[in-house]
């Protein structure tokens, strides 16, 4: 009977201790230290549109950047009707910081949607925990407003990092969305977790460190109630049956390339011979970021939306057009969660 207390004792003093981890957790990772939106597309000689997407009870900052009007003999310059693509970015990242992955897609053809996912950039500040979830809900609230548009045919998703697992979970929301294109996602929250206390250099053994990592995402979620189904892109991809190309950094050490591989097993293991292909790209000298840096790269996103979407080109065309169009970081490279992964390359 002794040694039955003890156990029970030494199980409740366990938890304990790691409830109060996994609270601290929390209220260190659970909202976004935010960065200033410090550009815009007029930055880059585009003409675009100030735009407020609804979200629920929220409303998103935005901007929609038009495809350029196409020359029309008898009309004179107009702007046709065409296949548009939502940009998500990261984890402490905001709208002004995915013009890269704008320029080379709108050289493509494509009108382009940025907007600051909630508690980002110019939207007000949260009180409740931001994870996966809410990033799905944004993006798939940005694809509907997309749709609600006369002058859009189809919806293309892409996303970065956290932004990417994002962009998977709208598809697998709005199943409209055409096309989506995911850059250096994690598969899910629980492997994040655990990444992000290897990234802190917390000495924990493998045995304890998976289930806290577990428990520290579960509390983390309690607040919104979200499940952690609900925060994996793994189970996200299996349930989008849309055109899905995952991208990786071979040497990225945020989300470590083994993330790309989940999350294509995921999607093809519900796929059948009728549904569309899952394809992936692993670039062997990048890191987390920069991945537009690739020509070969901006290809292949190009011309995967131009055949996924219909136009506004031939696949070919588009995937030229992205790959010689000229593309740049941000001013302030360094921020948010890769951040804290960055090593000696300057493709970290």
């Amino acid at each position: 009977m002794s040694a039955l207390l003890v156990a029970v004792g030494a199980s409740g003093l366990a938890l304990a201790v790691a409830y109060r981890f996994a609270l601290q957790y929390r209220d260190r990772v659970a909202l976004p230290r935010r960065s200033p939106v410090e550009a815009s597309p007029a930055d880059f000689g585009l003409e675009f549109e100030a735009v407020d997407i609804p979200s629920g009870d929220l409303t998103l900052s935005g901007w929609f950047v038009p495809a350029d009007r196409v020359q029309d003999d008898a009309r004179g310059a107009r702007r046709s009707r065409g296949p548009a693509v939502a940009i998500v970015h990261g984890w402490e990242s905001n709208r002004s910081r995915t013009f890269a992955h704008v320029r080379y897609l709108h050289a493509a053809g494509f009108h382009c949607l940025v907007f600051d996912v909630r508690g980002h950039g110019d939207n007000p500040e949260e009180s409740l925990p931001i994870s996966v979830p809410e990033f799905g809900a944004d993006s798939a609230a940005a694809a509907r407003w997309l749709l609600e548009r006369a002058d859009v045919s189809a919806v293309g998703m892409l996303g970065h990092s956290m932004g990417g697992s994002g962009a998977i979970l709208a598809g697998a929301l709005e199943q409209r969305i055409g096309a989506v294109v995911s850059v250096s996602a994690p598969a899910d929250i629980v492997r994040m977790t655990r990444r992000t206390f290897e990234m802190a250099e917390m000495r924990i053994p493998g045995v304890i460190a998976t289930p806290l990592a577990w428990f520290a995402a579960r509390v983390l979620l309690f607040p919104r109630g979200d499940s952690i189904a609900e925060a994996s892109a793994t189970a996200a991809a299996a349930l989008y049956r849309g055109p899905l190309l995952i991208l990786h950094g071979a040497e990225d050490r945020a989300v470590p390339v083994a993330h790309l591989q989940l999350i294509a097993e995921a999607a093809r293991s519900t796929r059948g011979p009728e549904d569309a292909p899952v394809e992936t790209l692993v670039l062997p000298e990048f890191g987390h970021r920069w991945l537009y840096e690739d020509p070969e790269a901006r290809r292949i996103v190009a011309s995967f939306f131009a055949r996924a979407l219909a136009g506004p080109v031939a696949p070919d065309v588009a995937g030229e057009r992205a790959a010689d169009c000229v593309v740049e970081r941000p001013a302030n490279p360094t921020y948010g969660f890769g951040a804290l992964a960055t090593g000696p390359s300057n493709r970290s």
